[in-house]
């Protein structure tokens, strides 16, 4: 990233997401905005969002991001005020009902890998398994080993 950006990450965006239990899009492009400004510099762009939920740093679940099992969250530099600035209360979560919507979400994204033959995706799949499984309520036994069978594994 250049200079003039917030410089954040996946597990920068699951911190601040942590920070408050889950928010909204919306909510999450707020809290990097008055990082931004309070830094002096431009926030991160919009697609930084969508790069975390495609690698299960962020998952969705009811209109609203969670810390998602490939995240280490991190809180960035000045990010303990931005609830009070925001006036946002933590807010509680149900670890089952994400882990539900993660799984339904991994087993629809590993049907579409291995339909298309998308190795590459397929081989990126496989190792989040074992991250949701650790993460949450979750059993991917059955999806890992169509996974391996189509990664050429024993």
């Amino acid at each position: 990233m250049s200079d003039d950006r917030l410089a954040v990450d996946g597990d920068d965006l699951a911190g601040l997401v942590d920070l408050f239990g889950a928010l909204s899009r919306a909510e999450l492009l707020e809290a990097l905005e008055e990082l931004a400004f309070r830094r002096g510099v431009e926030p991160p762009p919009e697609a930084l969002v969508d790069d975390a939920v495609d690698a299960y740093q962020l998952v969705g679940h009811d209109g609203r991001l969670h810390p998602g099992p490939a995240a280490f969250p991190t809180l960035p530099e000045g990010a303990e005020d931005v609830p009070h600035i925001l006036g946002i209360e933590p807010r509680s979560v149900d670890r089952e009902a994400v882990g539900t919507s993660v799984e339904r979400r991994f087993r629809a994204e590993t049907a579409r890998a291995l339909a298309a033959g998308d190795g590459e995706r397929v081989a990126r799949l496989l190792d989040v398994s074992y991250d949701i499984e650790s993460w949450g309520p979750v059993e991917l036994r059955d999806v890992r080993a169509r996974l391996d069978d189509a990664a050429g594994r024993e």
